[in-house]
C-alpha cells in the first residue's frame, strides 16, 4: 500500500511540474496581448504593453512557486 502511495504522490508531482513551461510563457503572452490592446485603444504604447508583460512575469513566477511548494512532498519524520 505504501508503494501506491508513493506512486501516485510521484505521478502528482510529474503532473504539477510539467505545467511549469505553460505557465511561464501564458503570463507574459498574455501580459503582451492585454497591454497591446489596451495601447491601440488608449494611444499609449509601448508603456502598458510593457507594464503588463511585466505583471505577467510576476503573476508566472509567483503560481511557478506556488507549484513547486505543491509538488514538492511535506518532510517526514519516521
Amino acid at each position: 500500500m505504501n508503494a501506491e502511495r508513493e506512486r501516485q504522490v510521484g505521478l502528482r508531482q510529474i503532473a504539477l511540474l510539467t505545467s511549469i513551461p505553460a505557465i511561464l510563457l501564458l503570463g507574459p503572452l498574455l501580459g503582451w496581448w492585454f497591454g497591446s490592446y489596451l495601447d491601440r485603444r488608449f494611444g499609449t504604447a509601448p508603456y502598458l504593453m510593457i507594464a503588463f508583460i511585466a505583471l505577467g512575469f510576476v503573476a508566472s513566477g509567483r503560481e511557478t512557486w506556488k507549484l513547486i511548494k505543491l509538488a514538492t512532498p511535506p518532510d517526514r519524520k519516521d
